[in-house]
């Protein structure tokens, strides 16, 4: 079965271009043209990814991606964010609430159909043995994609969860910026650091007692991210 897209975005146009070549890669396409018609939609026919315009005439990209993550059956859909806002906060706030990535209009529609690509290829990858990793209190379940810390579950978005395996299964170890860019986006390119950081700031807010002093995911100055002590 093809995987499901959801396309929220006013300008029917972009929306037909993206329709169109979204389709020509073999993905299953419906189109939203503001924000109630989507929340329609994402109850009614659940998809995996959303391309989400952030200014829209109703409810806003940030207030669908709050409902989100807010509702337990569809936290897990991956939300890439259309935005024509070039100032840096308004990315980083949309990363904030839960979106996993962004591209800025204009944009190249072969692009966006790589971006989904990609998402698709983290979203289906098979995780490496054990089933099970474990760092004191924090424990994923990989066949389950289910993440617990003091035994009580955590929801996490696909960026945050797929950001923590990797941290996981090499505990200790750190990962540059770069790497963790590389290994969780497919792309490598300066601008990502920002949403990396973002991410990050997110995933310690939801697992960490202190998110200023973390015990988990901790900061390698001038370098990047490991989890756990070092070795």
């Amino acid at each position: 079965m093809a995987e499901r897209v959801l396309i929220v975005e006013d300008d029917k146009e972009i929306a037909r271009v993206l329709r169109a070549y979204l389709e020509q890669a073999g993905y299953e396409v419906a189109v939203a043209h503001n924000g109630l018609d989507a929340i329609a939609n994402l109850n009614h026919h659940q998809p995996s990814l959303i391309l989400l315009d952030l200014m829209l005439p109703d409810k806003d990209g940030l207030d669908i991606t709050r409902y989100v993550r807010a509702n337990l059956r569809l936290a897990g859909i991956y939300i890439l964010m259309l935005t024509a806002r070039v100032e840096d906060m308004d990315k980083i706030i949309g990363l904030e609430v839960g979106a996993d990535d962004y591209v800025t209009k204009p944009f190249n529609p072969r692009e966006v159909v790589a971006r989904v690509r990609a998402a698709f290829r983290r979203l289906q990858e098979a995780d490496p043995t054990p089933d099970i990793l474990r760092y004191r209190n924090l424990a994923i379940d990989m066949t389950r994609r289910w993440v617990t810390l003091n035994e009580q579950p955590i929801e996490l978005t696909p960026m945050e969860y797929h950001l923590l395996v990797t941290l996981m299964q090499r505990q200790g170890i750190p990962f540059s910026r770069a790497e963790l860019i590389q290994r969780r986006t497919g792309y490598d390119y300066d601008s990502l650091e920002r949403t990396l950081d973002s991410h990050i700031r997110n995933l310690r807010k939801k697992i960490e007692p202190d998110p200023k002093d973390p015990i988990y995911v901790q900061t390698v100055y001038g370098y990047g991210y490991r989890l756990g002590d070092p070795q």
